[in-house]
């Protein structure tokens, strides 16, 4: 089964048109765009400048391998909410209880936004207002805990995120953090070691969740240890969240106090964040989004959103969010025959981690190489002893914005061999990448 092109993202009803108000037009009349709407060619006039760096990123996602793993390709219909008269819109508060004017049609998007949410994820609460995925977990810290408390997160060094408690990070400043890791051998969660740190700290909060594990989380397992330790359970689910939209990765909703995400990567929406709780929760979040956190939220941002968890309902996208995960399989396989060591030998998700070490070549190096052949991805902490004196880093990579561009499993053993080909500097590997992806434009033009 093929991955859903680009051009079909955007099939999504105008089912309720918005009344055009001293704009010039006949009383009654609906406009077909809305006024003061997108306009490009407004901004090559006014700003070329600007314009010109829009016109140079849209190239540039076009002409290569977009491989990095928080990344993908917005719906034209997402892109339209994002571009909306929304933008100018104050919305302090929550819908119905709003400190401006004036918020009648922002009120319903977000209850949209909301309702859809808690339908795709089977949530009793969602807040969508988080501006990203990072302010989405500090609302989460300051819901439950208070500045001092435990918490245990993965550690950095093994992959967990920033806001895991880094000491460049609010969270390693506020809260005292204890990382746990993944077995050095096998690069998989040790949840007896978890456990056992768990029992050890009597934390507060336990927090679930990575930016380079490229298997399942066992929800039930961390539920488990949280429980015998009296603790939150949080899921840091930014990275899985789009696949369990698509049915094709495990749900922690119905076992985390609170699953904190991001809506874009796999889930395909605008760049922003979102909470979801139960209903015994719902007004600690709410509270601690606004106003502790944040001020007003960006309405065009909560639309895009709710376009794209509209967009992630439908059965369209199930089948991209299982095409993600055999293509990341695929990627992997084709990696390993290209002599990368894989981590964990493989991967269930969307993401897949590799050791360049084993071609003679350092990451960073290995992808200023794979840059210079058009192709983009990351690079990240390996498994590693605790307590060893230096850090092992490899590559992260992605398959969510080549699926959506319509690549299957053929296209990832291609290129898997880009990949090794340009790591060992193949001065041809660029023209066959341009080759590849021409194919394959994330934006074909109308038919």
């Amino acid at each position: 089964m093929s991955a859903t092109p680009a051009s079909t993202r955007s099939a999504t009803p105008h089912t309720r048109p918005v009344r055009q108000q001293s704009d010039g037009r006949p009383p009654g009349s609906v406009a077909a765009a809305p006024w003061g709407g997108p306009g490009f060619d407004q901004l090559r006039a006014q700003d070329p400048q600007i314009a010109d760096a829009l016109l140079g990123e849209s190239a540039r996602q076009a002409a290569g391998l977009q491989l990095i793993a928080a990344e993908n390709f917005t719906s034209p219909a997402v892109l339209a909410a994002l571009g909306s008269p929304l933008a100018n819109k104050y919305a302090e508060g929550y819908p119905g209880a709003r400190h401006h004017g004036g918020c009648e049609l922002v009120d319903f998007a977000e209850r949209t936004a909301v309702e859809r949410a808690k339908a795709l994820f089977g949530a009793e609460h969602a807040n969508v207002q988080a501006h990203s995925g990072s302010s989405a977990v500090l609302a989460a810290y300051a819901a439950l805990l208070r500045p001092g408390d435990s918490v245990l997160a993965m550690a950095l060094p093994h992959g967990g995120h920033l806001t895991h408690g880094s000491p460049a990070n609010f969270s390693g400043r506020w809260f005292d953090f204890a990382g746990y890791g993944v077995n050095p051998d096998t690069g998989l969660l040790d949840y007896r070691a978890i456990r056992e740190l768990a029992v050890r700290r009597r934390p507060k909060a336990v927090v679930c969740g990575s930016i380079s594990y490229p298997r399942h989380i066992d929800y039930a397992a961390f539920r488990e240890i949280a429980d015998e330790v009296g603790a939150y359970l949080i899921a840091d689910a930014a990275h899985p969240i789009g696949l369990v939209a698509g049915g094709a990765a495990p749900n922690p909703v119905p076992y985390a106090d609170v699953v904190c995400a991001t809506t874009h990567k796999v889930l395909r929406g605008p760049r922003g964040g979102m909470i979801l709780c139960g209903a015994d929760l719902a007004e600690r979040i709410d509270r601690a989004v606004f106003p502790f956190t944040q001020g007003g939220a960006q309405m065009h941002t909560v639309a895009a959103k709710a376009v794209a968890f509209g967009e992630a309902a439908r059965p369209a996208f199930a089948a991209y969010a299982h095409r993600v995960t055999a293509n990341a399989r695929a990627l992997a396989a084709a990696l390993q025959d290209e002599g990368l060591a894989v981590t964990t030998g493989g991967t269930d998700t969307h993401l897949i981690t590799a050791d360049t070490a084993p071609l003679g070549l350092e990451a960073r190096a290995a992808r200023g190489r794979l840059a210079a052949a058009g192709i983009v991805l990351d690079t990240c902490a390996l498994p590693g002893p605790v307590d060893a004196a230096t850090r092992r880093t490899g590559i992260r990579l992605g398959t969510a914005a080549v699926s959506t561009q319509g690549m299957g499993e053929g296209e990832m053993v291609r290129i898997g061999a880009l990949i090794g080909a340009a790591l060992r500097e193949d001065g041809a590997v660029r023209a066959a990448t341009t080759e590849l992806v021409r194919n394959f434009p994330p934006y074909p033009p109308p038919a």
